[in-house]
């Protein structure tokens, strides 16, 4: 900890569900003496921002229950930042997984002038090719996690199935929390991976596993986790389009730090996710297509209804014309826009292996803020209302029951491919390899 303050206190918050709280104090700190430390340091070859503070407070986790944590930092002078904190189960067997994207929170982490996406000038030509862990959040610390990630932990915690946490991060470096798990829950901006985890979690598929992927932009980027002097996998690498400059160019083209749909070694995330990232930004009503799909049971909604704005600002739809989409995939909700003046469609799609595990992916990121639009627990709505909260809310409730009880094919029910009926009077929009470039700016 860096501060002017004379003294602070930290407090761990378990976020989840307690008779209608969304959190419980698990602990709290005595005042520690606040200290201003030394600047950070800058690696000019990767324009790394990273520091190397000593340790203001120690803080034992015997005994937490695992889950997703919100550490509180109040200083005595009044001001207030965030931490998030994941405490890893160590198996998941009989439960679903929830995972979080601490890749991503740190891709768009600018502390110290510098991540994934803009230097300290704010273009994208100096931006960092590399990010560490060793550096405090930007912003009041925990933005991702609050507004893509916090609206799911405690509707999961409410609905009270079996559940398990875990970071990406961690899927890469030892599948076996995912052994025996009956489903994986990727959240609402999980954009990093690397190749391990995306082997991982398809593995975890092709032996009875469901996902559900409950944002857009899903496993984009391709990176690279690398240590740093304080620890294992504290580093997340990705040259992005400068990937001919990344180390492991051209001897392991696979490793190549880029979007995983482009040269050296395409692999688009369709594979897995049955949906491809299109574009940003975007802005548009959710229109349901498939009412009496199994996820919109006790939804009421009806073929054509809208939920205004439930689509952005990224969004994914099938891609017939891709080999990488699989079949059988059935399109549930089939949404109009405009994305840079090209008129297109995101799609929410389910399809299913032969192991009989399902794959849901909802095609937009505001899924999961969507969740708390309209009340007072809520983020930035973008002007959805509570008749949205509710439908996303049931929705996602059956998902998340359905998924707990096993392989979906069977316990719920296979896909019933539709797309050529779907997509019949609508031409592909066209090659989808400049999403990258749209997006690189953001």
């Amino acid at each position: 900890m860096s501060t002017l303050a004379g003294a602070f206190r930290v407090t761990a918050y378990r976020v989840g569900w307690y008779r209608g709280k969304q959190a419980r104090r698990v602990w709290r700190s005595r005042p520690v003496t606040g200290r201003r430390q030394k600047g950070p340091d800058f690696d000019t070859r990767t324009r790394t921002v990273a520091t190397d503070w000593e340790p203001s407070v120690r803080i034992s986790t015997q005994g937490w229950p695992e889950g997703a944590y919100l550490l509180v930092l109040d200083a005595d002078s009044g001001h207030q930042r965030y931490v998030p904190l994941v405490v890893r189960s160590a198996a998941a067997k009989g439960r679903t997984v929830l995972v979080h994207a601490t890749a991503t929170w740190q891709a768009y982490n600018r502390w110290g002038g510098y991540n994934l996406y803009t230097g300290k000038d704010g273009g994208y030509q100096d931006r960092s090719l590399a990010v560490s862990f060793d550096r405090p959040y930007d912003k009041d610390g925990a933005e991702k996690f609050m507004y893509y990630e916090r609206p799911l932990v405690v509707l999961a915690e409410r609905v009270g199935i079996p559940l398990a946490y875990t970071t990406g991060l961690d899927i890469s470096a030892d599948p076996g929390v995912l052994r025996g798990a009956t489903s994986i829950v990727s959240l609402g901006h999980d954009e990093y991976w690397t190749p391990q985890q995306r082997r991982h979690i398809t593995a975890a598929r092709d032996q009875g596993t469901n996902i559900a992927f409950l944002g857009a932009n899903t496993c984009f980027r391709r990176i690279r986790p690398e240590s740093s002097p304080l620890g294992r996998d504290r580093t997340v690498v990705c040259y992005k389009t400068d990937w001919h400059r990344d180390p492991v160019y051209p001897d392991r083209p696979s490793l190549v730090t880029t979007d995983y749909r482009v040269a050296p070694r395409p692999d688009p995330e369709s594979s897995l996710t049955g949906v491809l990232y299109e574009g940003y930004p975007a802005d548009a009503p959710f229109v349901v297509h498939q009412p009496d799909h199994w996820v919109f049971r006790g939804t009421g909604a009806r073929k054509g209804d809208r939920f205004d704005h439930l689509v952005g600002v990224e969004y994914d739809r099938v891609t017939p014309e891709q080999d990488s989409t699989p079949r059988p995939i059935e399109v549930v909700a089939h949404s109009p826009l405009v994305c840079n003046g090209r008129h297109t469609h995101a799609d929410a799609a389910y399809y299913t292996v032969d192991s009989g595990a399902g794959v849901f992916a909802t095609g937009t990121m505001r899924w999961v803020e969507s969740l708390m639009a309209g009340t007072p627990d809520g983020g930035g709505s973008h002007g959805m209302d509570a008749r949205t909260c509710r439908f996303v809310t049931k929705t996602t409730e059956n998902l998340l029951r359905g998924f707990a009880r096993g392989p979906a094919a069977r316990e719920c029910g296979a896909a019933r491919d539709n797309v050529r009926q779907v997509y019949a009077d609508q031409p592909a929009t066209g090659s989808t390899a400049g999403a990258s470039g749209s997006h690189a700016g953001v």
